[in-house]
Formats: structure tokens, sequence, C-alpha cells
């Protein structure tokens, strides 16, 4: 009995020995097994793992939007700026578990509780639905402020443009996404464009911002932009266009002013116009910056480049004689008119008058390229390389032989197809003593010298065809033309709309081209006005007045002093702000 008691005893005791060590080793496996999953690798379920588990749960990285560059005219003025807003964005799947909260969400975004609740079933199997972008703070604030679960906003920037539809067909506009779509906004996006940062965030099971951990990458703004354009120069020639446009009940129009000097575009306008602040996308005929895209038969404006072919063959100077007599002339089936028989004339009579009769007399004596010759160095037919989406480089057509209607023809506009711009250039070649140089809707820093420039033209002759074209507007076709206190040149031009089967009877495109001060031209301001219905087709009588009216306010806008002093010409309606011109060339700038 004492033998067994002992045995018993034995085996009681190496039991609570083995429950001791086993509830002792308990917190060292524990300890070790806590050890293992977060200090030791174990295989694919080490600590490892599970940090980038947890951190796959919590850590985020979030974009930090970045500025798009600003868009100014030649003088600092803004065109275009990036302005802070918030977009909102929810988690269907948190967001529909609300309740009653989608009321208050669906009344503070101004859409019916029937098409959120409908949008959030679509998106149902989601974690991210845009529920309104690009709000201003203020407008962001009363949503957020529910402070509803599954509904967060990110900040971004949004594109404004304070000229509105002033510039929108230059500068055009970005989508939601702050990506350029039009214009020099499009042209230079990867200039304008910013690149975004990065940040890592701790967030919760909301995913909402428990704390920012660090800044991976700073945003970097994106290059300012500064045009060439002079912002109250282009007021100017937006509202002069829409007054003559609205006059004559014209389809649509476009102003072109340059600088002669630096080929720098002053201003550039279209119409119709649209807002590029407004939402949705505007029509395709209104985007269209038709002083660069649009093609047109400029007509007599090309004359006096025919002139320049006539005096540099030799056989013509200013004042040979041409017999117009007896008002037309026939070739073949095709009969050139003048509105009557103005007789015998001089080579600068025959421009004063816009002769067709005497054009086609003077061309008749000239070689088909002579005239080609000419109009291809002022850059007919050529691309501006501005860089602008759309440009239109035109056509100047070349053939091994001209029919003698196509030669007469070419030798007052006809045949050839031009942009206003293009226009632009070409009399700036006349404006700058036969020197061409590029043209430029980017502003020259101050005190740069202009781009080099090439000799098309010798001095004389332009100097000669300008004369000529002052005489157009002192006596000519082009006396509405004309601008208070400076002398001005330039040449009108009437041509025939072309449709489906030719030339449209009745339809007509109205341009001016011409320069100021005519004796040391320093602009070039180019009009196109399509299909104006009443008060005249006339270039002179259309196009002429918003020209004068344009370049006499740029010319005391920009403190361009009159070479002598001057009384009024014959035609020009006086305006009592434009008698007093500052002793000042405008600031380089």
């Amino acid at each position: 009995m004492t033998r067994r008691t002992t045995h018993q005893r034995a085996i009681d005791h190496w039991r609570y020995l083995c429950v001791v060590v086993a509830l002792g080793s308990l917190p060292v496996m524990a300890l070790w097994h806590t050890a293992g999953l977060q200090i030791f690798e174990r295989g694919e379920k080490g600590a490892r793992f599970l940090q980038l588990q947890g951190d796959a749960r919590t850590l985020r990285v979030r974009p930090v939007p970045a500025y798009r560059g600003l868009i100014t005219d030649r003088n600092g003025e803004p065109l275009a700026v990036s302005t802070p807003v918030v977009t909102l964005w929810a988690n269907p799947k948190e967001l529909l578990d609300g309740g009653k909260s989608l009321e208050s969400l669906a009344r503070r975004l101004g859409v019916p509780l029937a098409t959120l609740r409908a949008r959030l079933n679509d998106n149902a199997k989601r974690e991210f639905m845009f529920l309104a972008r690009r709000l201003t703070p203020a407008e962001a604030k009363p949503i957020l402020d529910l402070k509803l679960k599954g509904v967060y906003g990110r900040d971004e920037y949004k594109r404004y443009y304070p000229a509105g539809e002033v510039t929108a067909q230059l500068v055009g506009f970005t989508n939601v996404d702050d990506k350029g779509q039009e214009g020099l906004e499009l042209a230079y996006d990867q200039w304008l464009a910013g690149v975004p940062g990065e940040r890592r965030v701790l967030q919760d099971r909301n995913t909402q911002v428990i704390k920012e951990l660090e800044l991976i990458r700073s945003e970097k703004p994106g290059n300012d932009l500064a045009l060439s354009i002079d912002l109250r120069l282009q007021y100017v020639a937006y509202r002069e266009l829409r007054v003559a446009l609205e006059a004559h009940r014209a389809a649509a129009g476009s102003v072109v002013m340059l600088d002669a000097r630096t080929g720098e575009v002053l201003a550039m306008v279209s119409q119709p116009s649209f807002n590029p602040n407004a939402r949705g996308q505007p029509d395709n005929h209104v985007q269209r910056n038709r002083a660069i895209t649009d093609l047109v038969e400029p007509g007599s404006v090309m004359k006096p480049f025919t002139t320049v072919a006539a005096l540099e063959s030799g056989r013509y100077r200013p004042d040979t004689p041409i017999d117009t007599a007896p008002g037309w002339i026939r070739f073949g089936s095709k009969t050139y008119r003048d509105p009557h028989s103005y007789g015998l004339l001089d080579l600068t009579g025959v421009l004063v008058k816009s002769s067709q009769v005497g054009t086609t007399k003077v061309a008749m004596t000239l070689e088909t390229d002579q005239i080609r010759g000419v109009f291809e160095r002022v850059g007919l037919g050529q691309g501006l390389d501005t860089g602008f989406p759309g440009e239109n480089a035109g056509n100047l057509p070349s053939k091994h032989k001209w029919a003698t209607v196509e030669h007469a023809s070419l030798a007052f506009g006809y045949g050839v197809t031009v942009t206003p711009l293009q226009v632009a250039r070409a009399y700036a070649v006349l404006a700058n003593t036969g020197v061409r140089r590029p043209v430029t809707l980017l502003r020259q820093e101050p005190g740069t010298p202009p781009a080099e420039g090439q000799r098309v033209i010798s001095t004389a002759v332009a100097g000669q065809v300008r004369t000529m074209l002052k005489a157009v507007v002192e006596s000519g076709t082009g006396k509405k033309a004309a601008i208070p206190v400076y002398a001005s040149a330039g040449k009108t031009g009437t041509s025939h709309k072309v449709g489906v089967g030719g030339y449209q009877e009745h339809r007509y495109i109205s341009l001016f081209a011409g320069m100021a001060p005519a004796d040391n031209p320093e602009l070039v301001t180019v009009v196109v006005v399509d299909d104006p219905q009443v008060g005249g087709y006339f270039g002179g009588v259309v196009a002429a007045p918003v020209f004068s009216r344009v370049t006499s306010a740029a010319l005391r806008l920009l403190a361009i002093q009159p070479p002598t002093p001057l009384l009024p010409q014959p035609g020009a309606v006086v305006d009592a702000t434009t008698t007093t011109v500052a002793s000042t060339r405008r600031d380089a700038g």
C-alpha cells in the first residue's frame, strides 16, 4: 500500500511539472510568435509580408495637383489663369448605406434624389464615383460639411479666362482634366502643364486621411506664356468687328494687326465667338481662329503685288499710262469690267481706281511666273510656322502652262487662297521696306532685336507701292480707311464666295488691308468680313471703316506719333479723343 501510494505520488508530481512547464511556455511561445510576426522573416507569412499587407490597407500615395502656367498679353495682363477648385467624389458602397443622408446630399448637389440614387446603384460595385467636378471651395463646403460617410473632396485647379470671348479662339481652352484642347492652350500644352507631386498619407478604413507622413515629390508649376497681343487692342478690334458684323448682318469676320517692324501679332480676333468659361464644348464653327485657319480668295488686295511685279519688270513706272477704255476687256468667254470707263490712267491710277481692265492689261504684258514669283516671295502659299493648331498654308497654284483667264485672274487675287494672317504678312513686307520677317504670336523681349528678315522686294519698289496705296486711301476706293491726324495706306478687296457649283452670285467677301502711318508704317491691319447682307458689300464700304477705327485707336493707345502734323484726311470721322498724340513711341514691351 505504501509502495503504491509512493508511485502514485511520483506520477502526480510528474503531471504537475508538465502542467507547470506547459503553462510557463505559453507566454514564451506567444512572445516568440509575436516576434516572428513583427521582427523575424518566416517564409511567406513573416513580418515583411504582414507589414506590406498593413501598409496596403492604410498607406496611400496621393497626387499633389500642379498649377498650370499663366498666359498673359505682352503687358502682363492675364488671359488664362488657374484657380483652386474642389472635385467631390463618393464611395458608392459606403454612401448607399447612408439612408436619409442621401436626401440632404441630393438637395445640396442640386440633383433629384432618384437621379443620385440611380447613379449610385449603377456604380454600386465600385469604390469611386464623381459627384461634382471643379466646384469652387465655397460651393463644395456645404456638401463636405454634411460629413457623410463615403463623400470626399479632392483639390484641383480650374482654368479661367478673364477676357472671355475676346480672346477665345486665340487662347483656346482646356478640358475638365486641365489639358489643352484648342488654341494656344493646345499648342503649348506641354510648356504650360505642370508636373503633379506626390505625398504619402495614412488613412483609416473609410479613406479619411489621419496623418500626412511625407512629401515624396513636390509639384512643379507649369511655365508662363507671354503672348505678343496687346489686350487693349484686342478689345478694340473685337468691338469694332462685332459692330460691323451686326450692322451688315454678316456671317463672320476677322481682324489681324501686326507690328510691321517685328512681325509680332498685336491683335487677332474672330467672330462669331464663344465664352471659354462656360461649361460644355462650343460648336466647331465658333472655335475656329478664322485669321489663321480660314481661306479666302483675296481679290483686289493682291493688286499691289501685281504692281510690284510690273515695277520690277522695268516696263512700268508709277506714272506709266494705261488705256482702260472702253471699260471692259474680253478673253474668250470671260469679260472683265470696270464700274465705268476710266479712260487713260497711269499705273498709280489703276491701283487707286482698282481697275480690273487696267490690272489685266498690265498683267498680260508680264509673265505669269513674274506675278506668281512676287506672291511667293511675300509668303503666299507657305506656312507661317506660328505653331497654332490648324494653321493653314493656303494655296498658290503652280502650273507649267497657264490659260489666259487664269493669268488675268491671278493678277487680281482670284485662283489663289490665303488666310488673313498671310495677307497681313504680305503687307508687312511693303510696310517694312521690302523685308519679310517671321510672324509670331509670342512676345519678343524688350530690347531684343527683331528676328532676322529676308529682303524680297527692293526698298525703292516697296516705297513706290506704299505711295500708291496712300493715294488709294486719299482719293480712291479706300477713302473710308482714312485715319484722323495720321496718313494711312491700303487696298480694298471684294471677292465672290465659292460654293457648290462655283462662285456664288450676290455673296461676297469684303476685305481691307493697310498700314499706318503711311510714310513710316508701324502697324499693318487686315479686316475680313464674310457675306455681308445689308449696307453694301464692297471692301471700301464694309471693311475699310473697321480698319480706320481699329488702327486709329491702336495708334493712340500705343502712343505712335505721326511723322508730321496732318489735317484730318477727307472722309475721316474726327474723334476728339484721337487728336491728342503722345510725344513718345509705345513701350517696347
